[in-house]
């Protein structure tokens, strides 16, 4: 979908964007009881507001330090800030800028500025007779350890994941790619919380026009603020009416850096865990970063085995339904006595019996995931045993139907990605409307409207089916089967990278034979 497009159906969201802006184009005044009137006004009832003023024999006349307790290193602003300005004897220097120890300074001459800066965490410094004020990068908010992903765990691969820090997250990213190739574009959107996103790629390898088209859905966006990825994946996707994610959202670095030397964007977001990859298609879903940590006839035979899932979690029980309604003729004589053993006792059309048993399957799987840990693997277990058996002696549903909901759960259960596993149930439900009311043929149906749909879906202008649709056989050493790394020397035709060949020669090393 072309910009033009794409922005058709923001028209709506754009509404969001459409209040007044609290933040102040006031200018800085000589005074500084002046200065600190006025940002006692922006702060109102902002107890976390630190307003320090005292004499520094440094700078003429008073100075007043402003912070927000929560979102400051203490001991950065006492070793850096404070004990310079106190005790300017033990420095050197011609200027303020100079006496300040911290990392980084700069100066900003509004109190929209001033108001944004201390939202950011950073410290301001005021100074009587200047209409300037330093602001210095005194970050420190709360931020947890890197830890071990959760949602894409690995056997062989690194057990780092991303965390909500945006800085942390680049470092994690660059410890792979340690090339000054690597570049990042930062943007602010949000008119009530500015939240910071930053594009990386790689310049000598990315498609300009893919990455201008990111860059310009990004800074069209107006709206209150971004709290996390999954919204700004909802705000900038392609087709929005589409079940299927448009863009890979991982928590690995080690993914992200992958994706990045394939010719891909990685779009992090601050305060958020979790980075968007795109462009992507619809068999970026099935790789895992276990796939190039693993012998390749194994791998291969895995990645197989989850394109086999995918097909057993989306039809499985609507091809039981359209075979116990309609098309029961095709079923083996001796299994057909035996489902219909099974199912002399159910009361409830096939249908309802699926839906039945698939709904509980989707409470016990939520109730799983929202409960504590160990509550929650109890809660899978014993609910998921005690709850079939008693369904089954009760004549509720039939031992077949349990059956078929266990291997479509284990089979949702291999896809490795979260957000392709979460379309797959709600399409298996369509699936079982459509087998209820037209057997095998409604199936078909609703296969072939999947293909084209997935054929016309498109992620930042890239075809999503590609490259089976359109058909490009170079990508094909790494989509069903998985070959070996040294046979795959150019770059994925699908990411539309400006430099398609692999640096370095791939191949072993041998005696030749």
């Amino acid at each position: 979908m072309s910009l033009k497009g794409w922005l058709g159906r923001k028209q709506a969201l754009a509404m969001l964007g459409k209040r007044p802006n609290t933040g102040s184009i006031q200018p800085i005044a000589e005074q500084l009881d002046e200065n600190i009137r006025i940002l006692q006004e922006i702060f109102t009832m902002t107890p976390d507001l630190v307003i320090r003023t005292f004499e520094s024999t440094f700078a003429e006349g008073r100075v007043a330090l402003v912070y927000l307790s929560g979102l400051v290193d203490k001991s950065s602003i006492n070793n850096n800030l404070l004990r310079p300005l106190l005790n300017p004897g033990e420095y050197t220097g011609t200027s303020i800028f100079d006496l300040l120890s911290v990392g980084a300074v700069s100066t900003v001459y509004d109190f929209g500025s001033v108001e944004e800066e201390i939202l950011q965490g950073s410290s301001v410094l005021f100074v009587e007779g200047r209409t300037e004020v330093l602001v210095a990068e005194t970050h420190g908010w709360p931020q947890r350890a890197v830890e071990d992903p959760q949602l894409e765990a690995s056997l062989k691969g690194a057990h780092q994941g991303f965390v909500e820090t945006d800085i942390q997250n680049i470092a994690l990213i660059r410890r792979y790619i340690p090339n000054r190739e690597l570049k990042i574009k930062q943007l602010r959107i949000g008119a009530r919380g500015k939240g910071k996103i930053s594009i990386m790629y790689m310049d000598d390898i990315i498609n300009p026009d893919i990455l201008k088209e990111l860059e310009d859905r990004i800074g069209m966006l107006e709206i209150d603020a971004v709290i996390n990825t999954g919204e700004l994946e909802e705000l900038i996707e392609d087709n929005p009416w589409s079940p299927f994610p448009q863009f890979v959202m991982t928590e690995r670095p080690d993914s992200a850096a992958s994706h990045l030397l394939q010719g891909r964007i990685a779009v992090i977001v601050d305060r958020s865990p979790s980075v968007l990859i795109g462009p992507t298609t619809f068999a970026s879903f099935f790789q895992n970063v276990d796939d190039y940590s693993t012998r390749w006839p194994v791998a291969t035979f895995i990645r197989l085995l989850r394109y086999l899932a995918f097909l057993v979690a989306t039809f499985l029980p609507a091809i039981y339904i359209a075979l116990v309604s309609f098309n029961y003729e095709v079923i083996p004589i001796d299994l057909i006595l035996s489902v219909g053993e099974s199912r002399e006792r159910v009361p409830f059309p096939p249908l309802l019996e699926a839906m039945l048993m698939e709904l509980t399957l989707e409470m016990l799987r939520e109730a799983g995931v929202r409960l504590p840990a160990p509550i929650g693997q109890t809660v899978g277990i014993v609910g998921g045993i005690v709850i079939g058996q008693a369904v089954v002696q009760a004549g509720v549903v039939s031992n077949i139907m349990v059956i078929v909901v266990a291997f479509t759960a284990i089979a949702s259960f291999i896809i490795p990605n979260y957000d392709m596993a979460s379309a797959l149930r709600l399409l298996r439900f369509i699936m079982m409307g459509l087998a209820a009311m037209f057997g095998i043929v409604g199936i078909i149906i609703g296969l072939m409207t999947l293909i084209g749909h997935l054929i016309s879906l498109e992620s930042l202008g890239v075809p999503y089916g590609s490259p089976l649709a359109p058909t490009r056989f170079s990508d094909w050493k790494d989509l069903f089967v998985r070959l070996p790394l040294w046979n795959m020397k150019n770059r994925p035709l699908s990411a539309r990278a400006r430099q398609t060949k692999r640096q370095g020669d791939n191949r072993p090393q041998g005696d030749g034979k």
